[in-house]
C-alpha cells in the first residue's frame, strides 16, 4: 500500500495538476463577464454542490456527506469554514476582474507566513528563530508595498487572512471529514443563500445566466468542476506524496498567478512591489529550509526510537 512517505508515480503529476489548475484560474474568470463577482460566486457555490453530490453518488460516498449533515457540531464548524472560503473566493474573483492578479498572487505567497503567525496567536505555538525571521520579512514586505502604493495591499491581506483562518478551522474537522464531503457540506450551507440571490437577480432582470446565451450559462455551470476538480486532484496527491513535497508544490499556484499578472494581464510592477515580493520570497525560502530540516530531524528521531538494539 502506498503511503505519504513512499510516493507512487502518480503523486507528483496529480499534485502539479492541482496547483497548476489553481494557478491558472485568473484565465477562467474573465470568461464569465459580464457576470459580476457576487453572481459568479453564487453560481460557484451552487454548481460546486451539484458536482460534489454527483461525485459522492458515483463513488458511493453519500453516507459520509449525510453523516456530516447529521452532526450539528461538525456542521457548525464547516459553516464557519464556508463563510471564510466564500470571503476568499469573492475577493479572489474581484481581484482578477478588477486587474489585481498580482495582489492575489502576493496574498497566496503571504499565506504560509500568516498561517505560522496564526499558530502563535490562536494555538499558542512557540516559533523557532527561523520562523520569526521569516515572519519579520513578511511584515517588512507588506510595509514596503504599502509605502510604495500608498495604502495597504488589502486584497492580498484579505485573501491570506481568510484562507489562513479557513485552514485553521478545517484543521479542527480534517481528521473526521474528507475533502469531498467537507466541500459538499460547506457549499450546502451556503447554497440556500446563493440560490436566493440568483433568483433575485433573475426576477430583477440583472442576472446573466439566462440572458447571455448558452455558452455563458455553460461556463457559469462549469464553476462547479473548476472548483471541485483541483481539490480532488490535490486530495489524491496528498495521499501519495510526502508532506514536504506538497509544501513545495503549493508555491506553484501563486508563482503561476504572478506570471499571469505580469506577462498576460500586463499589470504594473513598481520598484516597491518588486522589493516586497523579493522579501516575501526570502521569507518563504527560510520557512522551507527550516521546515525541511525539522522534518528530517523528526524522521531521524523516529527511526532511532524504532531501531531495535540487539542484546549481547
Amino acid at each position: 500500500m502506498t503511503t505519504p512517505s513512499s510516493p507512487d508515480r502518480w503523486g507528483l503529476p496529480l499534485g502539479i495538476s492541482a496547483f497548476a489548475l489553481w494557478g491558472a484560474m485568473p484565465l477562467f474568470f474573465p470568461l464569465l463577464e459580464p457576470a459580476g463577482p457576487i453572481e459568479i460566486i453564487a453560481h460557484r457555490i451552487v454548481w460546486s454542490l451539484v458536482f460534489c453530490v454527483l461525485l459522492l453518488a458515483v463513488t458511493r460516498s453519500l453516507r459520509s456527506f449525510l453523516a456530516v449533515l447529521r452532526s450539528p457540531r461538525t456542521l457548525g464548524v464547516l459553516a464557519v469554514a464556508s463563510v471564510l472560503i466564500i470571503v476568499n473566493w469573492t475577493t479572489y474573483v474581484y481581484a482578477v476582474l478588477s486587474g489585481h492578479v498580482l495582489d492575489a498572487a502576493l496574498g497566496y505567497f503571504i499565506n504560509p507566513l500568516l498561517t505560522v503567525l496564526l499558530g502563535v496567536v490562536v494555538l499558542r505555538e512557540r516559533l523557532r528563530v527561523a520562523q520569526w525571521v521569516a515572519v519579520g520579512f513578511g511584515v517588512a514586505a507588506v510595509a514596503v508595498i504599502s509605502a510604495g502604493v500608498g495604502g495597504l495591499p488589502w486584497i492580498s491581506l484579505v485573501l491570506a487572512g481568510a484562507f489562513g483562518l479557513y485552514s485553521l478551522v478545517k484543521n479542527r474537522v480534517g481528521r473526521d471529514v474528507g475533502a469531498l464531503p467537507g466541500l459538499a457540506a460547506e457549499t450546502a450551507v451556503a447554497t440556500p443563500f446563493a440560490l436566493a440571490y440568483l433568483v433575485w437577480l433573475g426576477a430583477t432582470g440583472v442576472g446573466t445566466f439566462t440572458t447571455e446565451g448558452t455558452g455563458h450559462a455553460l461556463l457559469l455551470a462549469a464553476c462547479g468542476v473548476i472548483t471541485g476538480l483541483p481539490l480532488l486532484l490535490f486530495s489524491s496527491a496528498a495521499r501519495r506524496l510526502p508532506l514536504s513535497v506538497v509544501g513545495m508544490l503549493q508555491y506553484l499556484t501563486p508563482a503561476l498567478q504572478f506570471l499571469l499578472g505580469l506577462l498576460v494581464f500586463g499589470e504594473h510592477m513598481p520598484p516597491s512591489r518588486w522589493i516586497g515580493f523579493g522579501l516575501v520570497w526570502v521569507a518563504l525560502v527560510l520557512l522551507t529550509v527550516d521546515g525541511t530540516r525539522q522534518a528530517r530531524a523528526a524522521r531521524l528521531a523516529a527511526r532511532a526510537r524504532t531501531t531495535v538494539v540487539p542484546r549481547s
